[in-house]
């Protein structure tokens, strides 16, 4: 098992900046890719950003240009930097974990979920 607590979400006007952490307890994290999703009230979850045990990197389109994933093996923890943050950025963020790596990063493919963290951007 592979436990995950997500922070660093809130408030914040349009144009600003939030990073997120998603810390990891449990099971080898560095054995782990890690990814972040986001989903809006009435809408599905979207997949944003992955990162392999291998540190390849992979966005949606959507927000490749404005977020960034990273990772600290050492201290089981992976980041999602959100920059130039726009109202229809508003949604609960959730971290997960997969075992596995590949293009695909549907909800299926994840394996662990964090409880998310609200994010909420003003106009």
């Amino acid at each position: 098992q592979v436990q995950l607590v997500e922070s660093g979400g809130g408030w914040v006007q349009a144009g600003g900046s939030l990073r997120l952490s998603c810390e990891a307890s449990g099971r080898t994290f560095s054995r782990y890719a890690m990814g972040w999703f986001r989903q809006a009230p009435g809408k599905e979850r979207e997949f944003l950003a992955a990162i392999s045990w291998f540190y390849v990197e992979y966005y949606s389109d959507s927000v490749k240009d404005r977020f960034a994933i990273s990772r600290d093996d050492a201290k089981n923890t992976v980041y999602l930097k959100m920059n130039g943050l726009k109202p229809e950025d508003t949604a609960v963020y959730y971290c997960a974990a997969r075992s596995t790596w590949s293009r695909r990063h549907s909800v299926a493919e994840y394996d662990y979920w964090g409880q998310g963290t609200q994010v909420t951007v003003s106009s």
